[in-house]
């Protein structure tokens, strides 16, 4: 561990029997603006608009495959637990260490919602990064199923990362998850001190915000709060650092098979993918508005070929979604003037859903109400909670 700082320093009714009402007409709005024009010609260029080109590179959604490999000795494999409270970096830093982005990372506390599992493969070794949602004292049912979430991430895992951020102190929310930490991973030995039974790396975020002499001091704090098996300074947003982080956290793998194709990059589905996507850019056009009324659905994605008797029958893939919000006042906060924001998120993410799709993509949203779902379990339950 000092050797590290060491060199360093150097459908409609989805959820309840909603009335039709409950979906947003957009000519409601304006006849130039209907559902249909919206949806068509998500392809078009638009240069007022920036695109992710780098945005979900080379993902391949393919199933699980287990690689066979009799003599894996010196290759690494296994699964590394992204935690820490709220707002901490788990995303962006999962983001960096994969090359590219598959979470959603936003300076908005408990934007993370599910674990999302990213790839990682060197010539030695493979990690699947689990970054969950960030643990905190929960003022919903949503909000425990986060924290439940967070403990069935834990349940299988060979490896801990705890992230603390450089630019707070080490606070109540940090000493909980740490007390969680110990319950399942550490033990106390004949003096009472914990070990514990799995590597837990501790990696301090944000070190760009803080100058070198209180960086040290800040390490050193980390250090006395929970003896980690290492600890590593980075800054994701700033690429500093990042390459340490994956050589420590591989170093602590266990032996074992390569389990992903070489060019798998997430475990995550189309439909979870775009999903997830949409609620991001949902998050970004809106601000502060509404991020955590919002829950998103790919309730169908139509590939060419598909449904020969419809309206689908043409060369794009069609994804229909369901875009929930929790009062009827917060419709047209999602739609904006003259829907504006359906718009600009379906340009936005042109690019990444055709590359998910594998095709010319049409994004058909439609914004619905599901009155109090982030304290109601059958609706969270049918929102994938």
């Amino acid at each position: 561990m000092d050797s590290v700082k060491d060199d360093y320093m150097n459908n409609e009714n989805y959820l309840d029997d909603k009335k039709s009402n409950e979906t947003t007409d957009l000519t409601s709005f304006d006849s130039n603006y209907s559902n249909d024009s919206i949806s068509d010609n998500l392809d078009e260029s638009d240069n007022n608009i920036v695109d992710d080109d780098d945005m979900l590179s080379n993902l391949d959604s393919s199933t699980h495959v287990t690689i066979s490999n009799n003599d894996f000795h010196g290759y690494r494999s296994g699964f590394v637990a992204v935690v820490g409270r709220p707002n901490v970096g788990k995303s962006t830093l999962m983001n960096a260490l994969i090359g590219t982005h598959i979470a959603i990372s936003s300076s908005r506390p408990e934007t993370t919602r599910k674990a999302i599992r990213g790839i990682v493969t060197t010539q030695n070794a493979q990690m699947v990064i689990v970054d969950t949602p960030g643990i905190h004292r929960p003022r919903t049912l949503l909000g425990q199923r986060l924290n439940d979430i967070v403990d069935e991430s834990l349940s299988d895992v060979d490896v801990i990362a705890f992230l603390l951020p450089a630019d707070q102190e080490i606070g109540p929310g940090d000493r909980r998850i740490l007390s969680r930490l110990r319950a399942d991973f550490a033990k106390k030995d004949d003096s009472l001190k914990w070990s514990w039974k799995i590597p837990v790396i501790g990696i301090v975020t944000k070190i760009d915000t803080l100058d070198r002499s209180k960086l040290v001091s800040h390490l050193i704090k980390v250090q006395e709060f929970a003896d980690f098996t290492d600890i590593v300074p980075v800054s994701a947003i700033e690429n500093d650092n990042v390459d340490e982080v994956k050589k420590v956290l591989i170093d602590n793998l266990p032996e074992g098979p390569q389990m992903y194709p070489e060019d798998q990059l997430s475990e995550e589905s189309p439909s979870e993918m775009i999903s997830e996507l949409i609620r991001g850019a949902f998050l970004e056009e809106l601000d502060d508005e509404l991020p955590h009324s919002l829950a998103v659905v790919v309730d169908d994605i139509v590939y060419p070929g598909e449904d020969l008797e419809t309206k689908y029958n043409d060369s794009k893939a069609h994804v229909l979604v369901s875009v929930y919000v929790e009062r009827d006042s917060q419709k047209p906060i999602i739609i904006g003037h003259r829907a504006e924001h359906l718009v600009r998120v379906k340009k936005r993410l042109r690019t990444a859903v055709n590359r998910i799709t594998g095709f010319k993509a049409v994004l058909e949203l439609h914004v619905k109400v599901a009155k109090g779902w982030q304290s109601d379990p059958k609706k969270l339950e049918r929102l994938g909670f």
